[in-house]
């Protein structure tokens, strides 16, 4: 796959915001194929972290599953349908609901989570996530500032055993969640919080692409 002309705009705004990004910038358009690929295909992204990565986590998924810059209006069939169930209700949904690129945050299922952490093992709770929610063909992205979390390392076995894309996204130091990876975004700084202030515009820029792809004019 070859990265379209129009959203390569908003990989050189990211690089000329964030020089620093230039040595990782065929790592984040290659993720970004990936992604597309995989929403091309109707797959779906599961994506996880701990602390402020969770928090990215779910800061990211929020940007995928409604209008980011975009209203992203539902098609004419799809309104057609709703109207079609309930002529009042549907009306409301049709002008209201927006198109979604589907997202789901491991962070976000608290009674799953704290249930499987205390009957199983703490450390495969994504796991866990993933061997249920996950198909092949869908894609995981790991958030990991050290990209050595034991969390994220188990989720990403499990994706590659269902035949899903792993992404990382890490800080610059090498680290166990490349072996995992088909493509690994090295943030280029060492210190968490660093990494976490560069981890943002690059999943900012992902979902600026996405949206312009599947719901550009």
């Amino acid at each position: 796959m070859v990265l379209e002309e129009k959203l390569m705009k908003h990989i050189d705004l990211l690089m000329k915001r964030y020089p620093s990004l230039e040595t990782v910038k065929n790592e984040i358009i290659g993720a970004y194929l990936i992604m597309e690929q995989s929403y091309s295909n109707d797959g779906k992204l599961l994506v996880a972290g701990n602390g402020g990565s969770a928090a990215d986590s779910e800061h990211m998924v929020g940007e995928l599953m409604k209008g980011f810059k975009k209203q992203r209006k539902l098609s004419k069939e799809y309104a057609d349908a709703l109207i079609n169930v309930d002529s009042k209700l549907g009306k409301i949904l049709s002008e209201k609901l927006q198109g979604t690129l589907p997202a789901s945050s491991l962070n976000g299922h608290i009674a799953l989570t704290t249930a499987y952490m205390n009957d199983c093992d703490p450390l495969l709770c994504f796991a866990q996530q993933v061997n249920g929610f996950g198909s092949a063909g869908d894609v995981f992205l790991g958030i990991s500032t050290s990209g050595n979390s034991k969390n994220i390392l188990y989720a990403a076995t499990v994706a590659k055993a269902k035949g899903m894309k792993v992404i990382g996204l890490t800080g610059e130091s090498e680290n166990k969640l490349q072996k995992y990876s088909d493509v690994c975004v090295k943030a280029p700084q060492k210190e968490t919080y660093m990494i976490q202030e560069l981890h943002l515009p690059i999943y900012h820029c992902w979902c600026l692409m996405l949206e312009d792809k599947f719901f550009g004019d």
